[in-house]
């Protein structure tokens, strides 16, 4: 992150905002870099002067949701083709694509939602929901509706206790924990008060 950091300090004028969205952009498409962590940097830009925070949090979601498209819109076009390349074998697992579908089956549109809190089911989430023809609508109300909480908090977050990175990493952890376990009990009660429809269905037959 550090590094990260200093490189794009040493940018001005718009390029801090071309070379942010970039980066959330390949992240979207599987570069090893955390998107959190260029959120962070994002942030870090508008706090040092090098880009204007408001600015920065409309180029961030842009970045986010564009990529995010793109792996959607991959697996509605190619999901089957794809899934049997060697390079997209290692990005996302068979193992890890049947356990997405089978969660999109059972807890529908609030996965899409979920998954913009948890980073290592984003990208398969996404790709799946493609594969499994979800309209691209939905896909992107509820992508979209996750990203207007969690982009505009990270990176104004950052800019504003700027002095006090530590705090600001800590604060932000604790939000996106919450919101993930608030998210999981949902999804478990939803789960279960499913289950006790069709268990009474199927005792009133």
């Amino acid at each position: 992150m550090e590094q990260m950091i200093e490189f794009l300090l040493n940018f001005s004028g718009p390029l801090p905002y071309v070379l942010v969205f970039t980066i959330l952009l390949a992240c979207g498409l599987g570069l090893p870099i955390p998107e959190d962590i260029t959120l962070f940097a994002a942030g870090l830009l508008s706090f040092y002067g090098k880009a204007n925070v408001y600015s920065m949090i409309v180029v961030s979601m842009l970045g986010v949701l564009i990529g995010d498209s793109i792996i959607f819109l991959l697996g509605a076009k190619y999901g089957r083709v794809l899934t049997q390349k060697r390079f997209f074998r290692k990005i996302l697992t068979p193992e890890r694509l049947i356990y997405v579908k089978e969660k999109l089956r059972k807890q529908g549109n609030k996965v899409i939602f979920a998954a913009r809190f948890m980073p290592g089911l984003r990208a398969p989430v996404y790709f799946s929901a493609g594969t499994l023809h979800l309209p691209y609508r939905v896909f992107i109300f509820y992508d979209g509706l996750a990203s207007a909480i969690s982009v505009p908090a990270i990176v104004y977050s950052v800019y504003y206790f700027g002095e006090d990175l530590e705090k600001v990493v800590g604060t932000i952890k604790k939000v996106e924990h919450g919101i993930f376990i608030v998210i999981a009990t949902l999804i478990l009660l939803l789960f279960l008060k499913w289950k006790l429809k069709k268990r009474k269905k199927n005792q009133s037959l």
